[in-house]
């Protein structure tokens, strides 16, 4: 245990269930000169964790938080009650199968910040693959234990730019490398293709008032993570930051410089170089639909190794998937644009499928 790692260490968080798993979080540096660090929370597998893999998972927007999505009502251990003075398990939290890390990135959402302001108005895809590649390899310097571990990324939204082009940046770095510390297997995610296509949340409630969904639970995320005794047990906001903490960051959205126009030359370069890509998409998801989403793989022409067929969860149809030579299409059924909070089971057992390099069941 490294005394950087140590001080990162979270003991309890306000209001939290008392569980077995260790919890970190802190800032990276990823540019001295531009004062850019980018703020992340580690909850690590609630068993064996050091046998488990490491998964970073990344939300979209561009410009939203993964600890506002991604770890308070998706996929992390916790989810915040409506008052915002305490916290609840998750039945399906990911980190019952993997040490799941969870990044603030772009600098400018969430915690994640810069000492140039002008970053927030010429942020871009690139910049963000970038700063991530240099956050998990200083991370994983200030976290040794994860170096060569199997390490796989998740996201979901307009993440579905950042997975791919982060995966193309540590590929290449590795083939760089003579001793490659980023053991980096493959990646999950949903397939974005619109170029400056703003996937908020807010402006997706069409695809989720019908499902139980609880619009309010950004409005927890904010009155929580704005409270200064849960940034003093995160070590969150150490400097100060001239603004309040906020799950999406309109400046960044609305200043984005550049996207790429298509991920298929991105996907196609990943297929070649034998990562496990999984493609996921909600079946009632508005934003990135399922007709959209095939439409886009049809463009890559593989090869169909097992041709469309439903999977099962819990004696259900938990949706459709066809797997190809390369890479694994699923659908998930009632879910729509955050997949875990419709169907959390059903984007577990996805999840937990897509680590055993199985294929989904089919009875």
């Amino acid at each position: 245990m490294t005394k950087d790692q140590e001080s990162d260490r979270i003991s309890a968080l306000p209001g939290q269930p008392p569980v077995k798993f260790s919890q970190f979080s802190g800032y990276v540096t990823v540019n001295e000169k531009e004062g850019r660090a980018l703020f992340y929370w580690l909850t690590e597998a609630t068993n064996n964790a050091h046998t488990k893999p490491l998964v970073l998972w990344l939300n979209g927007g561009p410009g939203c938080s993964s600890v506002a999505y991604g770890a308070s009502e998706e996929i992390g251990p916790f989810k915040i009650n409506k008052t915002a003075s305490s916290l609840y398990l998750n039945k399906y939290s990911w980190n019952r199968v993997a040490n799941i890390l969870f990044l603030e990135s772009p600098a400018g959402v969430g915690f994640s910040y810069t000492n140039t302001s002008s970053n927030l108005k010429d942020s871009g895809d690139k910049r963000t693959a970038q700063d991530a590649l240099v956050f998990v390899i200083r991370w994983m310097n200030r976290f040794p234990q994860y170096k060569y571990r199997d390490f796989y990324i998740s996201g979901e939204s307009y993440a579905g730019h950042y997975v791919p082009q982060l995966a193309q940046k540590i590929y290449d770095y590795n083939k760089k490398s003579s001793h490659p510390i980023i053991n980096l297997k493959g990646f999950i995610g949903s397939i974005t293709e619109k170029p400056k296509h703003s996937l908020r949340l807010k402006n997706t409630l069409i695809s989720l008032r019908f499902s139980g969904y609880d619009p309010c639970t950004e409005s927890y995320a904010e009155k929580y993570y704005n409270r200064v005794d849960v940034q003093k047990a995160m070590h969150a906001n150490s400097t100060g930051i001239p603004y309040k903490w906020t799950a999406c960051s309109d400046v960044l959205i609305r200043n984005w410089k550049d996207a790429d126009v298509s991920m298929l030359p991105t996907y196609k370069k990943l297929i070649a170089a034998g990562l496990r890509i999984w493609v996921f998409s909600g079946d009632t998801d508005s934003v990135v639909p399922v007709t959209a989403t095939r439409f886009s793989l049809s463009h890559l022409n593989l090869k169909i190794k097992t041709p469309w067929y439903p999977w099962y969860s819990a004696g259900q149809v938990g949706g459709w998937t066809e797997v190809y030579e390369g890479l694994t299409f699923a659908t998930v059924r009632g879910a729509g644009h955050e997949v875990p909070v419709f169907q959390p089971r059903r984007a577990f057992e996805l999840f937990q499928t897509f680590l055993s390099g199985e294929k989904l069941p089919n009875s």
